[in-house]
């Protein structure tokens, strides 16, 4: 009776071991491994065509180094392990600017409408094929190294986030690492396009809108901010014509 005993309560423990976790990180579904694989970049706006790269004009097509391979980790070097360093503005400032519309070095303004920017009517097309295929990941987690090794990936980090934005005008060729993007295009601020890159951190302002994967209260990941730039600490750079 007592062997019986002994085996009932090991059957049972073995029950409750392999039985369901409610509230543990087994019953939460892994946001990553749920994230769809993005779409190519210039999905949203096939203007550019990758296969035929004479179909966007060679001088808007800054030469882009590859990410460099980590030798630990056998892949791409990530950008920004810390995701950069923007503190958030407070509530009561991001209702102010949230609901600002202005417009940046003389052009219009894009428009945030939820968390899709709609590029204004006088944008260039390269700028409108940037604000479309940054659509396409708007929402996307952010995962460190995202987006170097292709620019179809499942989460995507300040660097990965900028290099799809661009491939999806032909402005880049392959992703780039945040300090690559400090030699990218030439020196100073653009009129619609202007890239704050350092070796940590690199982020966008397209048509007055911030490109970013910080900065938002509701979590990291590639999204737009209508908020200022922070350029302290950051090489502002520009593609000519734009």
């Amino acid at each position: 009776m007592l062997a019986f005993g002994v085996v009932a309560v090991v059957a049972a423990a073995a029950v409750l071991i392999a039985g369901p976790k409610l509230g543990g990180s087994e019953a939460t579904p892994n946001k990553l491994a749920d994230t769809k694989l993005a779409p190519e970049p210039w999905t949203a706006d096939p203007k550019y065509d990758p296969a035929n790269a004479s179909s966007t004009p060679a001088a808007k097509q800054p030469k882009a180094k590859p990410a460099p391979i980590d030798p630990t980790t056998g892949m791409p070097a990530a950008s920004a392990g810390t995701n950069g360093s923007f503190t958030p503005p407070s509530p009561e400032e991001r209702k102010r600017v949230y609901t600002a519309t202005h417009a940046v070095n003389g052009s219009d303004p894009a428009l945030l409408l939820n968390r899709t920017a709609l590029a204004p009517a006088s944008a260039p097309d390269p700028i409108k094929a940037i604000i479309s295929a940054a659509n396409l990941i708007v929402g996307q987690p952010y995962r460190w190294g995202g987006g170097h090794g292709s620019f179809q990936s499942k989460g995507y980090d300040c660097s990965g986030a900028v290099s799809y934005a661009l491939a999806g005008a032909g402005l880049l060729q392959t992703p780039m690492a945040s300090g690559g993007f400090m030699g990218y295009g030439e020196p100073g601020p653009g009129r619609w396009l202007t890239i704050y890159a350092s070796p940590t951190h690199v982020y966008a302002v397209i048509a007055g809108l911030r490109w970013d994967t910080v900065g938002d209260a509701r979590g990291s990941g590639p999204r737009w901010h209508p908020y200022d730039a922070y350029p302290q600490g950051f090489v502002a750079r520009h593609v000519p014509g734009l």
